[in-house]
């Protein structure tokens, strides 16, 4: 909680700005998870219209990093365009964009379409293969912000170090005026990690409970709107389960939902095609988006 609230400050340095001057407002929206946050659709599959800047969206990608590796949260606020899917990175001065793309892309452009006189930033930080749960972690990192192993860095401790830099811009979109931020809402996608073992997944409500908690308190609101994305099986083009007990995670993130009071599930992920055993195809993360973007403005709604 010590470090959430260093987070907060930061926060609430951009969101309090002097009524004298003016600003550009900003709703802000944190995105992560695992390898289907990451995002593993294809550029070259993009139509024309797809495959360009999107107007009025800015985001802050922070770059994938191993537990027990010092945090390192580097990004750089740049005007949303594809590529900001597995294989991106950035120095923190220029970003490097992969051939590949995520839910971002047209999370943000239906966004837009749903209010267009509202202005998009987006924090994203995922690392696939993640878990909440300890057991599930594997070699690939935990999110749970109390696991401490090796050096005591995890997967919430990067999260930190890409929000706190993010935050560290008063200008984020380079048009020498301040902005402000509105903390706004949080998509996940995750869960097929912990799927693999079953005490993980048996404590896996719980465990989000706590790790949604602790991302509201980091992005100073406490009644932000979460849409978490159900995780689905491929099959692996056979009659085999992938996520051995999947069924477990799919009631568990139902059940968050349902309890939490201001949070929506995303059932759509069943009806995706896959490029690989775990990973969706392009039109599915094209249409993941979307409907983040419906959930998450059906939300604001109430």
């Amino acid at each position: 909680m010590k470090k959430a609230a260093l987070i907060i400050t930061s926060s609430l340095a951009l969101i309090i700005i002097s009524c004298t001057e003016r600003v550009n407002e900003y709703h802000l929206y944190y995105l992560g998870g695992q390898s289907n946050m990451d995002g593993y659709g294809f550029t070259n599959d993009l139509t024309a219209e797809m495959n360009d800047t999107v107007p009025g969206v800015i985001i802050f990608h922070g770059n994938t990093a191993e537990d027990n590796t010092s945090p390192d949260g580097k990004g750089k606020w740049d005007i949303l365009q594809p590529g900001h899917g597995v294989g991106f990175w950035s120095d923190g001065s220029s970003n490097f964009l992969s051939n590949r793309f995520g839910v971002e892309l047209s999370f943000a452009k239906k966004m837009k379409e749903l209010a267009p006189e509202e202005n998009i930033a987006i924090i994203k930080y995922s690392r696939g293969g993640t878990s909440i749960d300890t057991l599930a972690a594997f070699s690939y990192g935990c999110w749970l912000p109390d696991y401490r192993k090796g050096n005591g860095v995890n997967q919430y401790d990067h999260l930190l170090a890409t929000v706190k830099n993010a935050l560290a811009y008063t200008d984020i979109d380079g048009d020498g005026k301040p902005d402000r931020l509105i903390p706004s809402g949080i998509i996940w996608m995750q869960g097929e990690s912990d799927a693999l073992v079953e005490y993980s997944a048996n404590v896996y409500k719980e465990n989000l409970s706590v790790l949604m908690k602790e991302i509201r308190v980091t992005l100073g609101s406490m009644d932000m709107p979460v849409v978490i994305g159900r995780i689905s099986d491929s099959h692996n083009d056979t009659d085999s389960i992938v996520w051995t007990f999947g069924d477990i995670v799919r009631k568990a993130q139902a059940d968050f939902t349902q309890e939490d009071g201001n949070a929506s599930l995303v059932t759509s992920t069943d009806n995706y095609s896959f490029s690989d055993p775990w990973h969706y195809d392009s039109k599915g993360y094209l249409d993941l988006g979307e409907k983040f973007a419906e959930a998450m403005a059906d939300l604001k709604k109430r």
